[in-house]
Parts: structure tokens; C-alpha cells; sequence
């Protein structure tokens, strides 16, 4: 029996209908960041199973900062980021490396970095970001942790985002800007794999990243310093 009164005027939808359908899949898709990757909101479970494992034993070597260890990763690779983004997240990873030091969910939401790190009592020491964010997203990011570092690549659309962006960073005492070449970055995404050993050795501030028989170069550049 149908119980709606004859003044009930609501309608409907038919999903059939191409409105319908392109109101259905906006709420599942967010606009392409800077270098035109769509990226997909977080669906819990369902998206997460269809999430890549990465299992990655790092050992990290970094005569700079006197740290010696070997963190076992356990990296899901979300289906919009490609092997070269989860090569620069697992460096990133290993420049900052820290026993508090972890992955977040990254590209699968808005409210988190890609790797953070945070004190006992749950201040958020370090925000670590990738790829090339908007002045709005920088700035947020500066006032939510006490240190804020992005890694940029991407090549001259790299370049051409740090022109745009750079004169707005100046204020931020706390945010430093590495850029990777798309050189480095692209030999770095070659070496991806299911199951990786990785070696990265950091003296100087120069990087050396080994898996199995395979050694990559990379020489991060400082755009930008904290004060």
C-alpha cells in the first residue's frame, strides 16, 4: 500500500538518468591535484581492498642525523598512485625516519599528510607531504604541525607550481620545499615491487638508494629551508 498523501511532492530519482548518475559519482571523486591525478575519497573497506600491499623492509644508514635502523613497512598503494608516488613516499619515509614516524592514509583523504609524526602526548611534530599543494593546503599544514616539509617532483610542472607558490611560503618559518628531479624520481618508480629490500645511505645530503643489484643516485634540492 502506498502511504504517501496525494500533497507529498517528492520525487524519485531514476538512476537511469545522467544527472543521476553524474551526482552519484561526484560524490566519490575529488578534483586532480597538480599534476592531474584524480584522487578518490576514502570508501572505508571497499576501497581499501582494493588497495596494493607493499611489504618493505628499509634500512636506513643517515650519517647526517647519526640514525642507523631498519623499519619494516607494511604500504598499502592506493589505485590512483603510481609507482613512482610510492617509490618518493617510501624516500620520504626514509629521510625523516624515526621510531614515531608513520604512514597515514596520504592520497585516501584530505586531513592527513602522507607520513607524520607525532609525540606521546599527540602533538603532531612533523607533517610530510608530497607532490605540489596548493597555497591554501601549505598554509593549513604550517598551522597544524610544528614542522612542515613537502616533497615536490613532477619535472617542470614542478617548477612552474614553486614559481607561483614560492613568494607565498616566505612567512612560514616551519615548512621546508625538497624538490626531486623527474629523472631520479622516474628511475625510483622502475624499482617498485611487491616485496622490496631497500638500502638508502645519506651522507652530505646526498642519497643513495639501493634494491637488490639496483643503486639510484638521488640528489634532493632545497628549495626551501626552515628558519
Amino acid at each position: 500500500m502506498d502511504h504517501r498523501s496525494s500533497g507529498d511532492k517528492r520525487v524519485m530519482k531514476d538512476p537511469k538518468r545522467p544527472e543521476f548518475r553524474e551526482s552519484f559519482l561526484s560524490a566519490f571523486t575529488k578534483s586532480p591535484d597538480a599534476l592531474g591525478i584524480h584522487i578518490f575519497a576514502d570508501l572505508g573497506t571497499i576501497m581499501a581492498q582494493k588497495s596494493t600491499i607493499y611489504k618493505v623492509e628499509l634500512s636506513v644508514s643517515d650519517m647526517d642525523r647519526h640514525y642507523y635502523e631498519i623499519h619494516k613497512l607494511t604500504v598499502a598503494k592506493h589505485p590512483s598512485e603510481t609507482d613512482e608516488r610510492l617509490m618518493v613516499r617510501i624516500l620520504a619515509f626514509a629521510l625523516n625516519a624515526h621510531e614515531q614516524l608513520e604512514m597515514t592514509r596520504g592520497i585516501s583523504t584530505d586531513d592527513e599528510p602522507d607520513i607524520w609524526q607525532k609525540s606521546l602526548s599527540g602533538e603532531l611534530e612533523l607533517w610530510v607531504a608530497l607532490g605540489l599543494p596548493s597555497e591554501k593546503v601549505v598554509r593549513q599544514s604550517c598551522g597544524k604541525a610544528n614542522e612542515v616539509i613537502i616533497y615536490s617532483y613532477g619535472g617542470r610542472t614542478a617548477d612552474m607550481w614553486w614559481e607561483k607558490i614560492k613568494n607565498s611560503t616566505t612567512r612560514f618559518d616551519n615548512l621546508q620545499v625538497v624538490n626531486f628531479s623527474e629523472d631520479d624520481t622516474s628511475t625510483l618508480g622502475k624499482l617498485a615491487n611487491r616485496t622490496m629490500k631497500l638500502q638508502v645511505n645519506i651522507q652530505d645530503g646526498d642519497v643513495m638508494v639501493s634494491v637488490d643489484d639496483d643503486i639510484v643516485y638521488v640528489e634532493p634540492i632545497k628549495w626551501k629551508s626552515t628558519a
